[in-house]
């Protein structure tokens, strides 16, 4: 709760499913500020930055925020957690507040309140990005009330709302059947009779795809690719030349002819100095993999 500033008294907390409700209660026996409390309040925290003043500004519209949070259900997270983001918001409005423009805080927080729940939906709603652009982000957040009804959108209304919301019709039809989709758990409960067909018994693990694995593949690359950089550095022009010819080109690299050619000696000749360049290039890629492997051994007991 603390995250926005720090207040110097803790905040009603919904913790949990179960006690959402006495959560709700407690926030609405909280007593509403009046227009000349609030500017006061307002003031004292600018001017002297009384976090006691913030306090009361922020436990005020605390019930603002379950009202708000309370429109994002649909999304399928819960309440709580909805009610946990806006309170941020909630908090970064009264930080920014500036009585001296003549609205009330209200209006001003009601901003913050959603541009936090928005976020957090975004980010957590089926780990899925559902969401890049402003338009999109306006879709998602608007498809469901622009519905006329639980039936699919026909090509008409599909038209109608993406005119009105300045995005192909296609984001539409794709968005409405994204929001349309049912999630499935991974594993499903004890209890569940169809328990024997949760996506955990046939959703095959990837070793290859462990994160820890995928960061040392990457990293590995990134050995190699240096110490290939590093191996070519170390050659001759007319040797470096020769190997990036003949085996780095990704396509129609050149043959030991070719190469006679353009630094007039035999085929022979490019040959050997391609095996002792290949060589050396081999011990020295040997090398750093060695140095690799020492910097990430753990230190010796």
């Amino acid at each position: 709760m603390q995250t926005a500033m720090s207040l110097p008294m803790t905040l009603p907390t919904p913790v949990s499913a179960g006690s959402i409700e006495d959560y709700i209660q407690a926030v609405n026996r909280i007593a509403l500020l009046s227009a000349e409390d609030e500017r006061a309040l307002a003031t004292r925290l600018r001017e002297k930055n009384d976090l006691e003043a913030a306090s009361q500004l922020v436990l005020s519209h605390l019930r603002l925020v379950v009202s708000i949070a309370r429109g994002y259900l649909g999304y399928g997270l819960a309440h709580a957690d909805l009610i946990q983001e806006g309170n941020i918001g909630l908090m970064k409005a009264v930080k920014r507040f500036d009585p001296a423009r003549g609205v009330r805080l209200v209006s001003f927080a009601i901003h913050w309140i959603k541009a936090e729940i928005h976020e957090h939906i975004l980010r957590n709603w089926r780990l899925v990005k559902v969401a890049t652009t402003k338009a999109q982000r306006k879709l998602f957040f608007n498809l469901r009330s622009m519905k006329p009804g639980l039936a699919p959108l026909t090509a008409v209304e599909i038209r109608r709302i993406a005119t009105t919301l300045k995005v192909k019709p296609e984001e539409v039809t794709e968005m409405e059947t994204r929001l349309a989709g049912r999630e499935v758990a991974f594993e499903a409960d004890d209890n569940d009779e169809d328990a024997a067909y949760a996506p955990v018994h046939y959703l095959a693990a990837d070793p290859d795809a462990e994160p820890s694995r995928v960061l040392e593949a990457e990293e590995d690359h990134k050995v190699e690719s240096a110490g290939l950089h590093s191996a070519l550095a170390a050659l001759d022009p007319r040797s470096r030349r020769i190997v990036e010819a003949r085996w780095l080109k990704e396509k129609d690299g050149a043959t030991l002819h070719d190469l006679a050619a353009e630094f007039k000696v035999s085929a022979e000749r490019i040959r050997q100095i391609e095996a002792k360049a290949m060589e050396k290039m081999r011990k020295a890629m040997q090398s750093a993999g060695r140095e690799k492997r020492a910097l990430s051994a753990p230190a010796a007991a």
